[in-house]
């Protein structure tokens, strides 16, 4: 699940990956949008004479932004010098458990950008807390920078997997806007933080929903079009990188049943959406179902690739709420405190064991998508909205 929106272009935030063609059409129609507002670039300061530039980045609906609150208020960590973001005290009921963490930047999104340095630290203060590595999806609003000047400030062990969010229908305009930008915080704090550059976000199940319907094969004709698309992305991605003298893994995130071959065999690592509540799991059968989909569906397909490309769960977790009576329930489950916390308790530390490289799905709660879309899209996060923990347990085993 992104947090980009278009009217033109639907792209779930990672919220699917299920192997039934009619779930995966119902994830589809929730995708997040990337506007193709173009973004006029401001200046914000950066700690202490460091600037950052933040881009006029892309989101369709601004009444979005308005219309919801999401305070990422710094009151939620404790700093005891409150000039030097790498004091913060440790929270005590927070453990290093996650292989990852998927994060988007609150107001990253075009045309608002509402994003500020001030709270990416708070959120990398928390985050760091819970996992060495965070995967972003998009470049626009200057979150790339953002976050590595946060790492940078606040001292932290953590590296970012970048993301380039392309639009398939809007000639390429998306896709240079974000390379730019992830090309400036490159040349501006190295690669010492960035685990890779990932270019696209579902891209392929998106291509085929608009140009036939998801249950078309995504190696047939309709997906091999929308990879000649996205291809050229990659390759100029690689380009640059290797332009700038950086040696950066360039990977690709889709939904775990629509990878494309040619386009996973352009990569050096793919991550792949992988829901058991899109799927219809119950609750109990659930991080069993995620591991043997990405085991067999994933992982496999991977292997059988000359270039074996790494493969990592983008997204997976459980929603908390609905706000519709209707999509309150999987079928089997519901979306509760209480199905999270055995989520929590069956996956991740067995994951862990496994070796399994997985992005949580999500940091916090985002609440202008439950204004957008209803339903459970707003209620997936570890945090609630203003940064303040669920009533959940952290399971306490230490990730890879």
């Amino acid at each position: 699940m992104s947090t980009y929106q278009n009217t033109q272009y639907q792209a779930v935030d990672g919220y699917m990956n299920v192997p039934q063609d009619n779930k995966a059409q119902n994830r589809k129609s929730k995708l997040i949008v990337i506007g193709s507002i173009i973004g006029v670039v401001v200046l914000i300061a950066v700690g202490v004479g460091v600037g950052v530039s933040v881009a006029k980045n892309h989101k369709n609906t601004s009444a979005k932004s308005a219309a919801v609150s999401n305070s990422n208020s710094s009151g939620s960590v404790t700093q005891t010098d409150p000039n030097d973001p790498s004091t913060f005290v440790k929270n005590p009921a927070l453990h290093q458990s996650f292989y990852g963490i998927a994060y988007t930047p609150f107001g990253s999104q075009l045309p608002d950008c509402g994003n500020s340095l001030a709270g990416v630290i708070t959120d990398i203060q928390l985050l760091s807390q819970l996992t060495k590595r965070i995967r972003l999806y998009g470049a626009d609003c200057n979150q790339s920078a953002l976050v590595l000047e946060a790492i940078k400030q606040t001292k932290v062990d953590m590296t970012v997997f970048l993301g380039n969010y392309p639009v398939p229908s809007d000639g390429g305009a998306a896709y240079v806007r974000q390379r730019d930008l992830i090309k400036n915080a490159l040349q501006t704090y190295g690669a010492d933080h960035v685990a890779g550059v990932t270019v696209g976000n579902e891209f392929i199940l998106d291509y085929l929903g608009d140009n036939g319907g998801t249950t078309q094969d995504p190696n047939g004709p309709v997906g091999n079009a929308g990879a000649a698309l996205l291809l050229p992305n990659i390759t100029d991605t690689i380009s640059m990188i290797s332009g700038l003298g950086l040696n950066i893994p360039v990977g690709n995130a889709d939904a775990g049943s629509y990878f494309n071959t040619e386009i996973l065999s352009a990569v050096s690592y793919g991550m792949a959406n992988v829901h058991p509540w899109f799927a219809a799991e119950a609750i109990e059968d659930a991080a069993g179902w995620t591991a043997d989909f990405f085991a067999t569906t994933n992982v496999a397909a991977a292997n059988a690739l000359s270039n074996k490309p790494t493969m990592y769960i983008a997204e997976t977790g459980w929603p908390t709420k609905s706000s519709s009576v209707a999509a309150q329930s999987d079928g089997p489950s519901l979306a509760s405190v209480e199905n999270l916390q055995i989520y929590l308790d069956t996956f991740v530390c067995q994951a862990n064991q496994n070796g399994t490289g997985y992005f949580y799905f999500e940091y916090y709660d985002e609440q202008w998508k439950d204004v957008e879309f209803g339903g459970v899209e707003g209620w997936w996060g570890l945090f609630n909205s203003d940064t303040t923990l669920k009533n959940i347990t952290i399971p306490d085993c230490p990730a890879p």
